[in-house]
């Protein structure tokens, strides 16, 4: 473990955050200058290719950036939350059945009215996000000593459960819609505009600050539940808590953009290999780090084929894999 002056990690993270967003404006189909992008951002550009310029970049690509930024960040804390509080360093948003939960969701408004993916797939997802997070909650009961093994057992049962449901449903669904939702479920920035970015904004911004008031909480459960219990937390009541907050991320970020799986868990381990993940440096850096990833992964998902888009959930499940391949490698050959 390296560790390393967290203010001056803290600063660097945010300024190549700014940096990265900056350059995602330029990357794309239509091929951007610097110049160009720093020009588009100032007000008052004449011309008609500044124009054209500012449409490409304020229109699609700033909202776009923007929503990936927030989604790394969201999906990153919530993997946190997950793996602090389960004390399981493998925990992660999808684990407990909220994405198949959301699919389900969008899926079952398709079957029943028809047609493609409509302005009702947000709401659709967030209340099958919801409704696996409260079976979930059910399921595991209120027993302390086997809550968190019956979580996890139980969000693998209900996720598995989900997509049974989602692919018998798909089977009896119009071809086109079925396109469309498969696309959707495997994550997508496509659907970013203005007018919705302030939802998950809201969310995660609450939650990041819920989280850092919390923080000391946050520490103890990591000594373990008898520990915690000794300095005064009701681990039960705290647990179920900050569940329900990483699911709310969670449930807001796939009724936005879909399924993108692995940030929540391969960010908070790669920050916890510098950063203590208790402090509010930790939590901070998390939340920055993942949304730096997901920038890069959709700047990727936008320019490795020609006119085409690659779902950013291929991308993240790709990446997460060979991280801890490679992590498990060195572990397994490190000295003792």
């Amino acid at each position: 473990m390296i560790r390393i002056n967290q203010t001056l990690a803290l600063i660097i993270t945010i300024l190549f955050a700014i940096l990265s967003c900056f350059l995602a404006l330029s990357l794309g189909a239509a091929e951007i200058s610097f110049t160009d992008v720093w020009t588009s951002l100032l007000p008052n550009v004449d011309g008609e290719q500044a124009f054209f310029f500012e449409r490409i970049i304020w229109e699609l690509r700033m909202p776009r950036t923007l929503l990936a930024f927030l989604a790394g960040c969201g999906l990153a804390v919530s993997g946190l939350i997950l793996q602090t509080v389960t004390r399981n360093p493998l925990a992660d948003p999808y684990l407990f059945g909220i994405s198949s939960g959301a699919s389900l969701g969008v899926v079952i408004l398709v079957a029943l009215y028809g047609g493609t993916l409509s302005i009702f797939t947000s709401g659709a997802a967030f209340i099958g996000s919801l409704v696996a997070m409260l079976m979930l909650l059910l399921i595991a009961g209120r027993r302390q000593s086997q809550q968190v093994e019956s979580m996890l057992l139980a969000g693998v049962a209900l996720s598995f459960l989900f997509s049974s449901f989602t692919s018998l449903l798909l089977y009896h669904t119009d071809p086109q819609a079925v396109a469309a939702i498969l696309f959707w479920t495997m994550g997508s920035f496509s659907r970013a505009q203005w007018t919705t970015l302030w939802f998950p904004a809201v969310v995660i911004i609450s939650c990041v600050a819920v989280m850092l008031a919390y923080r000391r909480q946050l520490n103890a459960m990591l000594l373990g539940d008898e520990s915690a219990t000794t300095l005064g937390i009701n681990v039960n009541r705290f647990r179920i808590v900050m569940l329900v907050l990483s699911s709310l991320i969670t449930a807001t970020l796939v009724s936005m953009c879909g399924g993108i799986g692995f940030v929540g868990l391969m960010i908070p381990h790669i920050v916890r290999f510098f950063v203590s993940q208790g402090t509010v440096y930790g939590i901070l850096l998390t939340a920055l780090v993942g949304g730096i990833f997901m920038i890069w992964v959709d700047v990727l998902s936008r320019i490795v084929l020609d006119n085409q888009e690659l779902p950013v959930g291929v991308i993240t499940a790709a990446s997460g894999s060979m991280f801890f391949l490679t992590l498990l490698y060195f572990r397994k050959n490190r000295p003792s």
